[in-house]
């Protein structure tokens, strides 16, 4: 990629880390938001200036790490969409949690125009996004991958490479979102029954992050708690969408899976009190508001 550049598409608060993870590592690195002031931070920060239009044929890779399938369409083939401007044999590297049947219509739609296709959702959360420390879950034909490599090895510190197949990616994203959304989900449920045992939230914390019951969604979320700050890093409407991709899944496969939809009733439960746009970790307002407790930093 040393002749060439990198663009990603959204610089929220995932985009944000990942591209200035690309920076760092040398790439010359152009970022695109519809939000201009999120573009003007990445520029004054040191990314590549230039329009779609000016930039497209330079470009070894596109990194898309938007929200969902319709805003990766839109990316790319929506009105002024990239795909149709970049040359033949660019990566496109898609970062969001989609459905594996789109991750290949959207990779054959790609392969019309001659470029490649990456599925590539990632793992991590913002912290690891800015570190440069992401997981990527990709799978790709062995020409994507090596296009790619270059802004993979900048993002993650580890990759793990799922075949050829367009959609093994995503069908291991949506496994592991499964488990997070149920676990975010959890550490709600039992911090706040331990509230109601007199075990305060901060107690929990500092016993179960050394117990069995401990998992990277408590020790992440609980925190937030703590601190009554749902500032979003990831937001409670995050989990209709990705939780809701899992059960199309299982239905598709005929597969039961009654832990994720019973999580995915509290975070419609969330987003129906108005909490949809805080952090994940507001799901203990669930709980708090059902058992009549109140949360540090609560009314």
């Amino acid at each position: 990629m040393a002749s060439g550049a990198v663009a990603i598409f959204g610089l929220g608060a995932m985009g944000a880390g990942m591209a200035g993870a690309l920076l760092r590592a040398g790439l010359t690195t152009h970022g695109y938001d519809i939000n201009a002031d999120a573009v003007a931070r990445f520029q004054a920060a040191g990314g590549a200036t230039g329009s779609v239009e000016e930039v497209a044929e330079t470009l070894d890779a596109v990194v898309v790490v938007v929200v969902n399938a319709a805003q990766t369409e839109a990316v790319l083939f929506g009105d002024n969409g990239i795909a149709a401007k970049l040359s033949a044999g660019t990566v496109v590297v898609a970062c969001a949690t989609v459905a594996p049947d789109v991750a290949r219509d959207l990779a054959a739609r790609c392969a019309d125009l001659g470029l490649l296709y990456l599925d590539a959702p990632v793992s991590g959360g913002t912290i690891r996004a800015a570190d440069g420390t992401l997981s990527i879950l990709a799978s790709g034909s062995r020409a994507a991958f090596a296009k790619a490599q270059p802004a993979l090895d900048a993002m993650a510190s580890q990759l793990f490479d799922l075949g050829d197949e367009v959609g093994a990616g995503s069908s291991m994203k949506a496994v592991n979102q499964m488990l997070v959304g149920i676990q975010i989900a959890a550490m709600g449920e039992a911090l706040t029954f331990g509230m109601t045992q007199g075990v305060a939230p901060d107690k929990f914390l500092e016993i179960i992050s050394q117990c069995a019951g401990t998992s990277w969604a408590l020790e992440s979320r609980a925190p937030h708690v703590i601190a009554g700050d749902y500032t979003p890093l990831s937001a409670v409407d995050i989990w209709l969408k990705d939780l809701g991709i899992v059960l199309d899944i299982a239905k598709g496969a005929k597969f039961g899976a009654p832990l994720t939809a019973a999580a995915l009733q509290q975070y419609l439960a969330a987003s129906g009190s108005g909490l949809g746009k805080e952090d994940d970790a507001a799901v203990a307002k669930v709980y708090a508001r059902n058992a009549g407790l109140t949360l540090p930093g609560g009314e």
